[in-house]
């Protein structure tokens, strides 16, 4: 059975109504990296941080998965599916997607300080004061600037075996994520899928929004098999 490998981006959630960080008007024309985003941050001032990431929590339990989300599913009748995503939503979850790779942590997770151990969050909020069992703060479970990416190895491997390598939503402008591209080295095809992506050589580029194009493309690679 081939296996088609997908790497999503901000732009396929942006669908579905949450905001993104690097397009115009994105998350980081309303807050600096360095205040919201690093561990420095959060322990310079931790209610900052969390309430930063309490209003996105919030977003994502008011959003859905949409249909680029959903078409990605229906590889699994005739592929070996793999997804990896650059975001921290749930969304592919949601829609059904099984065994997703979080390169950049989950929104709807906690991190002890201490142990490192992971919580579920109830409802949307993560606040100063909510402690592990060991009395350490919680923090999101999202990896930060300047911190390792724990599941590059993992994707890595993954785009290594892929038959067809779709990129979709994703300006390749995030390192380590970045690379994974180059490690795409038995596809037969590698597609972007962004209306404002570059150019790259013997790449096949769709210059259309996820879900103009997720579902035809979906819809083609069934087809050829």
């Amino acid at each position: 059975m081939k296996h088609v490998v997908v790497l999503t981006g901000a732009g396929i959630s942006a669908e579905s109504g949450l905001g993104t960080f690097r397009d115009e008007g994105g998350l980081w024309d309303k807050h600096k990296i360095e205040d919201v985003a690093t561990k420095e941050a959060f322990q310079k001032n931790p209610l900052l941080v969390l309430d930063f990431y309490n209003i996105r929590r919030k977003q994502l339990l008011n959003s859905s998965p949409n249909n680029a989300h959903f078409a990605l599913n229906k590889l699994t009748e005739k592929y070996k599916l793999s997804i990896i995503t650059q975001n921290i939503d749930d969304l592919h979850e949601r829609s059904g997607s099984e065994n997703v790779v979080h390169l950049h942590g989950k929104l709807r997770e906690s991190r002890s300080t201490i142990s490192n151990k992971i919580y579920s969050i109830e409802g949307s909020e993560l606040n100063v004061g909510d402690y592990c069992e060991n009395g350490g703060q919680l923090r999101p479970n999202v990896v930060w600037f300047g911190e390792l990416v724990p599941n590059m190895d993992i994707a890595i491997q993954k785009v290594k075996q892929a038959s067809v390598f779709v990129i979709i939503g994703t300006s390749l402008n995030v390192f380590p994520a970045a690379t994974l591209i180059d490690y795409a080295i038995n596809a037969k095809r590698v597609i972007i899928i962004d209306p404002n992506s570059s150019y790259y050589d013997g790449v096949e580029i769709i210059y259309e929004k996820a879900t103009q194009a997720v579902p035809k493309l979906v819809d083609e690679l069934l087809a050829l098999v």
